[in-house]
């Protein structure tokens, strides 16, 4: 493997796209935004073919720059994907990473007065953008969305939220279970304000005045401030934490604002359209610094007892916690009115016992709960599996 640059059989191509709903966001961040369209091998050859949308979202402080960055030994996400449609082991798509980057790091892809319009800028300016430009099949069963970390988060929400644009997700060690993932960050939080005399804006002045990450708090703090823009921000932009800055007392009015947008929680409400959705691919390393990997199994739970009553799966992603793992669950709502048969494979019914993807880390092994011939793969939806874990395996 080459440690530079190499051609694609597709074509990855670059545009900037000018945004009126982020056009004076409360953060001042720019409202033309890059987005990187990547089409697949055959795509000119083909000029009345159409293909499915995979959209690509970002972690906390990502911006669409990243999926160039090079590691040694391994291809950045383009070249994977575009391997994998070289090589015939997936149909072809057409992929979209878009940008929802801001000042304080990241959107959540919400709504919020802290930060902008992120959640709308996707769904109502970047889609019909791309549905425009490109030769996509425009209907939600042929959209994906597809992300890690606040990514995974986004993957989850969105859908949920608008299921006339996405039907099918891969979260990976996406936030989820908010007491779990966020709520034992803040007595850190508290102790690391006592040198700010408990004045998070003290701590990002100086943070702004120096090399980013420089200090140990620095990330601890840029993310609770974060999440505070999206998830609890007033009405006029400002930060409202969800605990006292220097007693560490919750405050549940705004912690309650919090859990209002957590997926576990937000199931029930978009049960409908969960249910609607053709496939989802849940996962996250059983190692993960923020119980992702709990807040992944909670998220399935819930999905499964939105499912009708008559059809719901007994399944579990469930996965001992050995170091060095991943909990990896392909999950297609058993009350989907689009719901296929069981794959007819030996590990019984809905399990495969084929071998992972070959966009996978290698190391995987084991074999993976598949309901149905509508997993991700087979709609060409083509997904990286990504985790906070550096070692990956599945296991179920």
């Amino acid at each position: 493997m080459q440690p530079w640059s190499a051609d694609l059989a597709g074509r990855l191509e670059e545009h900037v796209v000018g945004s009126e709903l982020l056009r004076g966001n409360p953060l001042d961040d720019p409202h033309e935004r890059p987005v990187l369209v990547y089409v697949p091998p055959g795509y000119d050859d083909e000029p009345d073919r159409r293909y499915p949308s995979v959209y690509v979202i970002t972690g906390f402080t990502g911006h669409v720059g990243i999926w160039r960055n090079r590691m040694p030994y391994r291809r950045p996400f383009p070249e994977t994907a575009d391997a994998v449609f070289a090589s015939g082991e997936a149909p072809p798509a057409i992929v979209v990473f878009v940008d929802a980057w801001t000042a304080h790091g990241g959107s959540q892809f919400v709504d919020s007065p802290g930060t902008g319009r992120y959640h709308s800028y996707i769904c109502d300016e970047i889609v019909p953008w791309v549905d425009g430009h490109y030769r996509t099949l425009d209907a939600p069963g042929h959209r994906a969305i597809s992300g890690k970390s606040s990514g995974g988060y986004g993957a989850m929400i969105t859908p949920m939220l608008r299921p006339d644009l996405f039907g099918a997700l891969a979260t990976h060690a996406g936030d989820a279970l908010f007491e779990y993932c966020y709520l034992t960050e803040f007595p850190k939080c508290v102790r690391h304000l006592r040198k700010y005399d408990g004045d998070i804006g003290r701590w990002w002045d100086d943070f702004r005045s120096r090399t980013s990450f420089t200090k140990p708090e620095d990330m601890e703090l840029l993310n609770i401030l974060g999440m505070a823009l999206c998830y609890s921000a007033r009405e006029d932009g400002t930060a409202e934490l969800p605990f006292d800055p220097v007693t560490g007392v919750l405050r549940p009015e705004v912690w309650d604002r919090w859990l209002a947008w957590d997926p576990v929680r937000m199931v029930p409400e978009h049960a409908e359209a969960m249910r609607s959705q053709r496939a989802i691919w849940i996962d996250g390393g059983t190692r993960d610094e923020w119980y992702l990997d709990i807040g992944a199994q909670a998220f399935h739970r819930a999905l499964l007892d939105a499912a009708s009553p008559r059809t719901r799966s007994t399944s579990s992603c469930s996965t001992p916690a050995t170091a060095a793992s991943t909990t990896a669950t392909p999950w297609r709502c058993p009350g989907s009115a689009t719901a296929s048969p069981p794959d007819p494979h030996p590990g019984g019914p809905g399990v495969s016992t084929r071998a992972p993807p070959p966009w996978f880390p290698a190391g995987r092994a084991g074999p993976i709960h598949r309901p149905g011939p509508s997993a991700l793969l087979r709609h060409g939806i083509p997904l990286v599996s990504a985790t906070h874990s550096t070692e990956l395996k599945i296991q179920n």
